[in-house]
């Protein structure tokens, strides 16, 4: 075992990935030698080279069109997008080459290439800093989407992600970068496409994913002598462990959705709409969302107002009991 913070787990698996493959390569925006903006890649460039960890210009769809080039010669590309904001640039190359070419070749093609984007918000940034874009990529057929929330995921999801030959958008929770655990480096990981149970419970099913785990398994030890609350950790977005969903909702008879990303249009009504259509009669209640507001996300004097905190999270539970 080995304490580490969610950068290090991840920069700790981007190290294995690179000491098992010399394909893998990492490329971004000072990547290399200040080691990214979260110092998510420190030292990576000292020890492997500027020819596997590369600082790119400030050019997204470049970076992203270049490892797609990469991919096809045989690399494993892993991209860094300082944040998430930015990544919009590079939409163009992500939805209409990254996500296709594999079914435009009948499979001929494989593209390994990985997308590691910081996402959410917590960390006081101006504009373009702190988005939730997670529902743009889980829209497009062809990429596989995942988003880590603790160390442990994060040091093996990673490895997961490079050693997949589909596309891979990695989803990184900024304001969790700090948070520690105990990480065991030679643990057998359970598939990267499945969801976990963070936490059991008998009352509500809460399923939330990246930064609002932690805030959800807060919520349930809050009110854990009035309710018992599951917490699911989604993991994989696309696609989605609907399974391990439809088991824990048919058992609490409850649910509530939760992510930062605003609740119009997000991931959560994908997600309401398959447990309807499955678990309709398993339901005593409607399954209700909580997230983000629909609104530009706002300067950081306001953000603790608009992220979803403990409190709402709680409300939607106590409103399910009100059917």
């Amino acid at each position: 075992m080995t304490t580490l913070t969610l950068a290090k787990a991840i920069n700790e698996g981007l190290r294995t990935a690179m000491e098992d493959d010399t394909k893998v390569l990492i490329m971004g925006e000072d990547v290399g030698k200040l080691g990214g903006v979260f110092r998510v890649t420190d030292g990576l460039q000292k020890d492997f080279g500027e020819s596997r960890v590369i600082d790119t210009p400030l050019a997204e769809s470049g970076i992203i069109g270049t490892a797609i080039g990469l991919a096809l010669r045989g690399y494993r590309p892993v991209c860094e997008i300082q944040f998430d904001g930015f990544v919009f640039p590079a939409a163009d190359q992500i939805i209409t080459q990254l996500a296709k070419m594999p079914l435009r070749s009948l499979g001929k093609l494989r593209l390994p290439v990985v997308v590691r984007i910081p996402f959410g918000g917590g960390i006081g940034a101006v504009e373009h800093h702190s988005e939730s874009p997670e529902a743009y990529f889980t829209h497009t057929a062809g990429l596989r989407v995942v988003a880590c929330s603790n160390p442990v995921d994060g040091f093996h999801m990673i490895q997961q992600a490079i050693r997949c030959d589909d596309p891979v958008i990695f989803f990184e929770p900024k304001r969790r970068y700090w948070d520690k655990a105990d990480v065991e480096k030679g643990a057998s990981p359970m598939p990267f496409d499945r969801g976990q149970v963070v936490r059991t419970g008998t009352d509500v099913t809460v399923l939330a994913y990246g930064p609002m785990v932690k805030t959800c398994l807060e919520a349930a030890t809050a009110v854990a002598d009035e309710r018992s609350i599951e917490v699911i950790d989604l993991r994989s977005l696309n696609p989605l462990d609907t399974e391990l969903i439809y088991q824990s909702v048919r058992k609490t008879g409850r649910c509530v959705v939760a992510h930062e990303a605003p609740v119009y249009s997000g991931l959560g009504a994908e997600v309401v709409a398959r447990i309807t259509e499955a678990c309709f009669y398993n339901l005593e209640a409607p399954v209700l969302r909580v997230g983000g507001f629909s609104t530009p996300y706002p300067p950081s004097r306001l953000e603790d107002h608009y992220l979803p905190d403990l409190d709402r999270v709680l409300d939607a539970v106590d409103r399910t009991f009100a059917f």
